[in-house]
């Protein structure tokens, strides 16, 4: 990698972060999914990513890597004022009320946030990238929820009985994180809680 590649790679990121910030706080509580942040990155006045080719692996790692870089960066340089950026597989949001400065941050180790802040990462070669993946659907297909699990997730998103179609688990998923926002006087575990009901509920719908 030469010189001028990683002053590219910099300046990328630094228009990145202004152009993520901008969004997230323009979506507002109800937060933006991976996808419609690369979608709004793509369009104008962006234009930050060009077509993406969601079948390659290789060709979709560097923009998700790049993207959840900066997601992380900008964690961290919100929670210095008090801010917090909540990053999950499902949905990104920034809750831009005031708190202590410096409780955005994990107060463990966090194993992600340092995969994603190391820039070497960006240029994991093709071979990895694809074992990566494997690793990942193999976990994906072992831990696929059981009944228990699934029945306690609709519950915890307000279903007595679980829908045939997931379409209204999302509904009411982006309805529930609206009304638990801490701007309207719900909190950060609330939201989390909400995020793990989802991300079970995928899964199985999966």
């Amino acid at each position: 990698m030469t010189g001028n590649d990683d002053s590219w790679l910099t300046q990328h990121i630094q228009h990145l972060l202004v152009a993520v910030e901008h969004e997230l706080r323009v979506a507002g509580p109800a937060g933006l999914s991976e996808l419609d942040l690369i979608k709004s990155l793509q369009r104008d006045p962006w234009a930050l990513i060009g077509t993406v080719n969601y079948s390659a692996p290789d060709k979709l790692y560097p923009v998700h890597f790049l993207l959840f870089h900066v997601l992380y960066t900008l964690r961290d340089q919100l929670a210095l004022t008090g801010e917090a950026l909540i990053i999950s597989p499902l949905r990104v949001i920034l809750q831009n009320q005031q708190t202590i400065a410096g409780s955005g941050l994990p107060d463990e180790e966090d194993k992600l946030r340092a995969f994603y802040l190391d820039l070497s990462q960006y240029h994991m070669s093709d071979a990895s990238i694809q074992t990566m993946m494997d690793d990942f659907w193999t976990g994906h297909t072992r831990s696929r929820p059981d009944l228990p699990a699934v029945s306690e997730a609709a519950s915890a998103l307000g279903f007595s009985t679980l829908p045939v179609q997931f379409a209204p688990i999302k509904q009411r998923f982006r309805k529930l994180v609206m009304q638990v926002h801490p701007d309207r006087g719900g909190d950060t575990k609330a939201i989390q809680k909400l995020n793990e009901a989802f991300s079970v509920l995928k899964a199985h719908y999966a």
